[in-house]
C-alpha cells in the first residue's frame, strides 16, 4: 500500500496521520518516516517501535501496509 493511499484512508477515518499519531502517543514525524520507510514495499519492520506503529495503524485503515504485519502477530 503507498503512502497516499494510507493518507486518504485516514482521511475517509476523518483524522490525518498527525491527528492519529497524537491520539496513539507518537511523534508525527516518526510516523512519517515510517511510511516513506516502508510504505508499497515488502520488507517488514525490525524495530519494535515501527512494528507496533504500523500495526496499530494497520489495523486503523483495516489493510496491511506492509504485507504480512498482521498475520505474523504472536
Amino acid at each position: 500500500m503507498q503512502k497516499h493511499q494510507i493518507l486518504a484512508r485516514l482521511m475517509e477515518k476523518k483524522t490525518n496521520c498527525r491527528e492519529w499519531s497524537f491520539r496513539h502517543g507518537y511523534k508525527p514525524r516518526t510516523v512519517y518516516q515510517l511510511l516513506d520507510r516502508y510504505a508499497g514495499k515488502s520488507d517488514l519492520p525490525r524495530g519494535r517501535l515501527s512494528y507496533r506503529i504500523l500495526r496499530e495503524l494497520s489495523q486503523e485503515i483495516g489493510e496491511e501496509i506492509v504485507p504480512g504485519i498482521l498475520a505474523t502477530a504472536a
